[in-house]
Formats: C-alpha cells, structure tokens, sequence
C-alpha cells in the first residue's frame, strides 16, 4: 500500500494499520488483503464482483472493516456486498470508500450493500467518502445500500461525506420486522460545482417498528443538493424525518419529504429547515477574535459534528 493509499484508509476508516478482527482491504479493483476470525466469515463471490460477509448467530463484541480504495485516474468499478448477520449479534461495521484522482479521466465507484439482519441483533454501520487530487477527472461514488430488519433488531446507520466528492448518488431502502429500530444520521457537505442526491426509503412493516432519519448537510459556492426521504407506516409503527441545511455562495438545496400512513395507529412525523448561517452568530463569534472566515467555519464544524 502506498503513501496515497495509506491517507485514503485513514479518512474512511479511521485507520493507521491493519485493524484488529474481520477486514477486507479492497484497491484500484483488486482486494489486496483479507483477515477473518472464527465469528466472521469473509468470501469473495463467485458470480460478480464483491463479498459476502457471513457473521455467526450470538456473534458479540466484534468488527469488520471492508473500505474501498481507488488512487488510479480512471478505474470505474461496480461491486456487490451481501452482510448476513445472524440472530442475538452486536457488531460494528466500517466501510467508506476514497477516491485520489490526479490524473484527467473520471475515477467512479458504485456500491450496494444489501444487510440482512437477524433477531434481536444490534449493528452499528459507519459508511464515510472521501476525493482528494488535483487532477481534472471527477471523483464520483453511488453507493446503494438495502436494508432488512428483522424482529427486535436494532441498525444505526451513521454517513459522513465532507470533502472531494464531485457527483453522488446515495440511496438507502429498509424493510423492519415486529419491533426492529433503525436510526440513520447524514452529514453531508459540497463544494465547488458539486452535487449530491441523497434519497431514503424506509417501509415499517411491522408492529412497532421505528425510524429516526436526520440529515444535516452544508452547500457552499455554485454546489447543489438534492434530499428526498419516504416512510411508509404500514403498521402501528413510529417513523421521523429531519432535515437541516447550511447554504452559502450561490448554493441549492432542496428537500423533499413524502409520508404514508397505512395503519390507523402509525405515526409519522417530517422536519425540514434550510437556511444562511445567522449573522448574529458571525458576529459574536468575531468579537471573541475570529476573523469571519474563521467565524464560518467554527459554526460549520459545529453544525457537522
């Protein structure tokens, strides 16, 4: 692994060196290292490109980290991961993708990552992009992830994208069981020429289901976004959507929210604000001493956090 790559699996991944327990280090197209542990199982499929990650019932305590690394100007790739989490399991899940383009033609990742989840188990998925280089290709990433809850289970979905990504499509469906609860937190930020469409579709199925979706995003220069977010409470059920832009510049942002009951007992709740950062705030910030440069970016790393 190079310099390059080294930089790139520490923003998405959080990583120095190679992580303890399950890992699969995927890079320009080729998985180039793999660990798996007696609780988790990591196979490459047969059919088409990407992994099926195979966790024991009962499985406690444990991680997997799977990010994706592109540092070669051009590759384009599509890849498939099936995570099949057995019943009673409390795991961590790390993934992400980096993109370093320094070359002129278009470096693009898609992903779908399909997570079939078990009783009564507890998953924490992380999923942070990332685009660096100065060259003139795009850095583009569609990552597509389904999700399927089963009863009693629990998933917390935790997004991050704050810098390099020229164009992405993020979508996330999810289908929960009696009593299954997801929570799923965006933060999202553009720049330059950018966009981002980021689309949620969350079906509560069964009785007592919940959801909690929160996006908080920032649009800055000539940058566009583009949030859409559906629940559908087909049972008695809870589900809330919110959604809380910055713009600047000459940005665009725009939210659309659409929910459905379908069971005289589902309740469903959509929160959206979009707007400039108050001057006041700016102001009250420069009398501390910060220029208003300074003064911006302290509310904004605030608002992301």
């Amino acid at each position: 692994m190079d310099e390059i790559q080294r930089l790139l699996l520490e923003q998405v991944a959080g990583l120095h060196e190679m992580p303890a327990g399950a890992y699969n280090i995927r890079a320009n197209g080729t998985s180039t290292d793999r660990s798996t542990t007696a609780n988790i199982d990591i196979v490459t499929k047969e059919d088409k490109p990407g992994i099926d990650i195979v966790i024991k019932p009962g499985t406690r305590k444990e991680s997997v980290h799977i990010p994706v690394l592109l540092s070669q100007s051009g590759l384009t790739e599509m890849v498939y991961n099936d995570f099949h989490v057995g019943d009673d399991c409390d795991v961590t899940i790390v993934a992400g993708c980096g993109i370093h383009n320094g070359g002129d033609a278009d470096s693009r990742h898609d992903g779908i990552h399909s997570f079939y989840i078990g009783k009564n188990a507890h998953v924490k998925y992380v999923e942070k992009h990332y685009g660096s280089g100065d060259g003139r290709g795009s850095r583009i990433m569609n990552p597509e992830t389904v999700i399927e809850l089963g009863e009693n289970s629990f998933m917390e979905l935790e997004t991050v994208q704050i810098k390099g990504v020229d164009s992405t499509r993020r979508s996330t469906s999810a289908r929960l069981a009696d009593g299954a609860r997801l929570i799923v937190t965006e933060k999202l930020m553009t720049h330059g020429n950018q966009t981002a469409e980021t689309s949620f579709q969350v079906d509560l199925d069964g009785a007592d289901s919940s959801a909690n979706i929160i996006s908080r995003s920032v649009a800055r220069d000539e940058s566009s976004q583009l949030f859409l977010s559906r629940i559908n409470g087909n049972n008695r059920c809870k589900g809330h959507s919110e959604c809380d832009g910055i713009i600047m510049d000459n940005a665009k942002i725009s939210a659309i929210p659409e929910i459905t009951a379908g069971c005289l007992d589902a309740e469903l709740i959509h929160e959206a604000a979009i707007g400039k950062i108050a001057g006041e705030q700016i102001t009250k910030l420069m009398t501390l001493g910060l220029t208003e440069e300074e003064a911006e970016a302290q509310i904004v790393n605030g608002f992301l956090k």
